[in-house]
């Protein structure tokens, strides 16, 4: 799949402080915010919220 600046690869960073991150991508045009999605942290053993890291 071709790299875009309009769909750019983010990193999302555990808000549990415990250094889990996950990759994706994202759509410029329709988030310009930053993304928060609620993921599995194995390392605190629960679902938290995952803020998109600039």
């Amino acid at each position: 799949m071709a790299r875009s600046t309009v769909r750019p690869v983010v990193r999302l960073r555990s808000t549990a402080g415990t250094g889990v991150t996950y990759v994706t991508r994202k759509n410029r045009l329709n988030d310009p915010d930053r993304l928060v999605l609620r993921k599995y942290d194995p390392v605190a053993g629960r679902h938290v919220d995952f803020r998109e890291d600039r």
